[in-house]
């Protein structure tokens, strides 16, 4: 028999409250197209974007994510002393270590939390969600801050025509705490790294450092077939995350998935026979895609505009580079 206490959790987990930072700087897709050969009714038709946020110097991971935890904190009704661990999903914090989780952990007055970076593409945010739902009801924290931040105007070629126009930057968080009945569902999550080539880092760092390159890498992709992925594949993992949490498409008020492409989103909706009066997050159409933070980001814009409200059911789900991804229904904060 073991002689190991058993944890000494919540019962359950939910989404407190949430927080988002775009930078200041917006830029239309006119200036995307003094680089590449296109037109704006292209890029609209293709993508959805009308606009994106860019990020200045000072406006750096660290900065963004701090300000957006510093909502989401205030939005939980807690203090920074309360959290017990942060955890940062992004692909744009450029030093190998430390993790920039523990800097944002120390600039937002948290107390020695735990504090560790992943990298899990567009689907990061959804990883993250899990696993602060299973430190809140394992026990190892009672608040868990989740960030998704990316500064994807710097993993930008501007040159490049099939990517140039989809990507901005931003920071989105969320508070993870105790409940005393079901928030956030079971996750269905998984990858499949054979098609791994098709959402990549054009070259290793290594190569750019090495000289054997000169271009600084960029992310690209192979649209057509991350298109027929994210739709086809996509539309049927959000339809188990729904029997997972035991509800229809009917019981939902809202849908939040990944915010890469307009027309994915509405062919998800169109898949998943969503009702009319489910809400579609479509923030992809002035905020580009943000990778890791676009689902947080989403959200908050949502409850700010009043397009959703605090106790709604929203099915979230993220998928990109790996391909990865994560779906999950959760009650909105």
């Amino acid at each position: 028999m073991s002689k190991i206490k058993p944890s000494q959790g919540a019962p359950y987990a939910r989404i407190m409250g949430v927080g988002g930072y775009r930078p200041t700087r917006v830029v239309p897709n006119e200036v995307i197209l003094e680089t590449i050969d296109s037109s704006d009714e292209w890029i609209r038709s293709r993508s959805g974007i009308a606009t994106r946020h860019w990020a200045s110097p000072e406006e750096t991971v660290t900065a963004m994510s701090v300000e957006a935890s510093g909502k989401a904190i205030a939005d939980a009704g807690i203090t920074p002393e309360q959290i017990g661990a942060v955890i940062v999903s992004t692909v744009s914090h450029f030093k190998q270590t430390p993790a920039v989780a523990t800097e944002i952990a120390d600039r937002i007055g948290a107390v020695k939390p735990a504090a560790f970076d992943i990298s899990a593409g567009c689907a990061g945010f959804g990883y993250g969600l899990t696993l602060a739902k299973g430190m809140v009801v394992e026990g190892s924290a009672e608040h868990v801050l989740v960030i998704g931040v990316e500064r994807l105007s710097d993993l930008t070629d501007l040159e490049d025509r099939a990517t140039a126009f989809l990507f901005g930057d931003g920071a989105g968080a969320v508070v993870v705490g105790p409940a005393k009945e079901p928030a956030i569902g079971p996750t269905v999550w998984g990858s499949e790294g054979d098609k791994s080539e098709t959402i990549k880092q054009t070259v290793p760092w290594t190569d750019y450092r090495e000289g054997s390159v000169e271009k600084f890498p960029a992310i690209t992709q192979e649209g057509q077939a991350v298109f027929r992925w994210a739709v086809f594949e996509m539309a049927k993992v959000a339809q188990q995350a729904l029997d997972a949490a035991g509800i229809t498409a009917a019981d939902l008020d809202v849908f939040i998935p990944h915010q890469a492409n307009m027309r994915i989103i509405d062919s998800m909706v169109k898949t998943l026979k969503l009702p009319e009066h489910v809400t579609v997050a479509r923030d992809v159409e002035t905020t580009g895609n943000t990778s890791a933070a676009s689902i947080p980001l989403a959200m908050e814009r949502l409850l700010a505009t009043g397009q959703a409200k605090s106790g709604d059911t929203a099915l979230v789900i993220g998928f990109g580079a790996g391909l990865v991804y994560a779906a999950t229904v959760v009650t909105l904060p």
